[in-house]
């Protein structure tokens, strides 16, 4: 049997067609939209969703690690040195970073996760938190102080399966 020209575009239309009606239906008819009616409604995301970026500042060294990696260069660091207490007697004193500024432009961040991965301290983290826009897009520019505030919001990590030989990671605080 030869094919009919346009078989596959007529059976698109059909599962179209078939979708279309589903959504007209009445929810108690198993139909209904698939949207919730935001911000009136608001879905919870999922546990380890990629909203915006939190900063434990306590484990923050301003290694810079994060903001060279960085492939938008949307994280701002200064920091300055200063001379820590040796930590046993009679031992040399440490040289240790203060962070002065840590910010993230939101409007220019892309939110690839890289800086979240690379840093080996574990001062950033992923907070399901969506919902921080700003009237000006200056404003998206946020502080330390900023980021911290979303620390609340991180989840606890998931544990691995059993027999894993991972260490079992944990959100500071």
């Amino acid at each position: 049997m030869p094919d009919i020209p346009g078989k596959g575009l007529i059976k698109g239309l059909g599962v179209t067609f078939g979708e279309m009606v589903k959504t007209l239906k009445p929810d108690s008819m198993g139909g209904g939209p698939a949207t919730v009616d935001y911000p009136h409604v608001k879905e919870d995301p999922v546990p380890r969703a990629r909203g915006v970026i939190a900063l434990y500042e306590e484990n923050c060294t301003a290694c810079m690690l994060c903001s060279r990696e960085c492939p938008d260069w949307c994280i701002y660091i200064e920091a300055h040195k200063y001379l820590a207490p040796p930590r046993r007697e009679g031992g040399k004193p440490r040289q240790k970073n203060a962070l002065d500024r840590f910010d993230i432009d939101f409007s220019l961040c892309m939110y690839c996760g890289i800086c979240v991965e690379v840093c080996p301290f574990d001062a950033l983290f992923w907070s399901p938190e969506y919902e921080y826009s700003e009237p000006r897009i200056a404003q998206l520019l946020h502080d330390k102080s900023r980021l911290a505030e979303w620390m609340e919001t991180v989840p606890e990590f998931e544990p691995y399966e059993a027999g894993s030989e991972q260490k079992v990671k944990k959100v500071p605080g």
